[in-house]
């Protein structure tokens, strides 16, 4: 039985930018929160699809007024599909 600690694990851009668009889809975060999460995340190491997903939401996001979430809230769905499927 081992008694060195477990290495720990960053988690992967792809498992942090689904945790905050789900974050943002049960309302604990608003749109500034979510669009500061996600550039903090950024898109190294998604597949393009992926990046692009991210990107798009992103330049949404710019310019969507908090609390403003009906025209936003497809977009995300699909940006976070194209995140945890690949592509």
């Amino acid at each position: 039985m081992s008694t060195s600690p477990e290495p720990i694990r960053r988690p992967s851009a792809e498992d942090e930018i689904v945790s905050a668009l789900s974050h943002w889809l049960a309302f604990h975060l608003g749109n500034d929160q979510l669009r500061l999460a996600l550039r903090s995340i950024g898109t190294e190491g998604l597949e393009p699809g992926q990046a692009d997903a991210v990107d798009e939401l992103l330049a949404e996001l710019a310019d969507a007024p908090e609390g403003v979430r009906g025209s936003l809230e497809m977009l995300v769905r699909e940006t976070l599909e194209a995140v945890a499927l690949g592509g």
